[in-house]
């Protein structure tokens, strides 16, 4: 079969080559991948990982093989997964776990944008426990991530104060951010939940907002820059309050339901992805391009030729 391998002599490091079929574990379906969509943290794994690997974690298609232990859904069915490796791929084992069925509703492509940032999202908001009535501060509002965090934060009742530049200001709005500001210094209050994944300054920043006993959730450092952290940063006026770090792959069980119950808003109109740019995946220069040149919000999408 056809996958998106590493070739460290090819532009991009990737070449579409020839790959071995996937081998199935009893608890895993293979599925024929329609649609995948990129995430910032594969441009660094294309600069690491060895020849031959396969990147792709998003992945939508149809269940070609049922998994041999009975879970999971039968031949036929579309459904969407959050993989680790190998989605830039015809076909890819899945456990069973990790996948959910799709609406009828819902595109391929819209799907596609869902596992990894809707996951994210969904599971940096559950470190601020109950949101109803609380004040969630967003910064790097305008990505894909926080363009999720901020509608299932309003969908929770939490009052959302978005961070971007001015020419996302109407659209986050849109999606049910309170207020949208520049800059976190020019957030005004205290906030019990701050997802933030700028790091540098916009960390520095994010500790003086952070309310007595709030979280701040770090999933990401997008500037490259350390923050020097200190006891006196936190007192007076922010005691109890706690950093935490976060990343998908170690956040525990449970993707497959996850992504169902995105799926669901998406089809229930309470949850808008926003696709930014399609392609085939012959075409993974253009989209690895503007992914790098930031020149899009919300997600680029790949789609695969049965």
């Amino acid at each position: 079969m056809l996958a998106l391998a590493i070739s460290p002599d090819s532009p991009n490091r990737l070449k579409l080559a020839e790959i071995d079929e996937p081998n199935l574990c009893p608890n895993e379906a293979l599925v024929a991948v329609h649609a995948t969509s990129l995430n910032r943290g594969e441009l660094r794994l294309l600069t690491i990982r060895p020849a031959g690997w396969v990147p792709g974690q998003d992945i939508v298609g149809v269940v070609e093989r049922a998994a041999a232990d009975g879970s999971g859904p039968a031949v036929g069915t579309s459904v969407a997964a959050l993989v680790d490796q190998a989605g830039w791929a015809e076909r890819v084992a899945v456990p069973t776990d990790r996948l959910a069925v799709l609406p009828d509703d819902v595109s391929f492509v819209s799907a596609a944008t869902l596992p990894v940032a809707g996951a994210t999202a969904l599971r940096t908001l559950r470190h601020g426990g109950d949101l109803a009535g609380q004040r969630v501060l967003i910064t790097g509002a305008s990505g894909a991530v926080g363009r999720f965090q901020i509608q299932i934060a309003r969908e929770q009742g939490a009052s959302v104060t978005a961070i971007a530049t001015s020419r996302h200001h109407d659209d986050l709005r849109h999606l049910g951010a309170d207020q949208v500001v520049e800059t976190i210094e020019r957030a005004e209050g205290l906030f019990s939940l701050i997802t933030e994944s700028v790091g540098g300054e916009s960390l520095a920043h994010a500790i003086e907002r952070v309310a007595p006993g709030g979280i701040i959730v770090m999933f990401g450092s997008s500037s490259g820059e350390l923050t020097p952290v200190g006891f006196r940063q936190f007192v007076p006026g922010h005691e109890g309050a706690r950093l935490q770090t976060f990343a998908y792959y170690t956040s525990g069980s449970g993707i497959g339901a996850d992504i169902a119950s995105l799926l669901a808003l998406v089809a229930a109109g309470r949850l808008e992805p926003r696709v930014a740019l399609t392609v085939p995946w012959t075409d993974i220069a253009q989209a690895l391009d503007a992914l790098r040149q930031r020149s899009f919000s919300g997600k680029a999408v790949l789609t695969i030729a049965g």
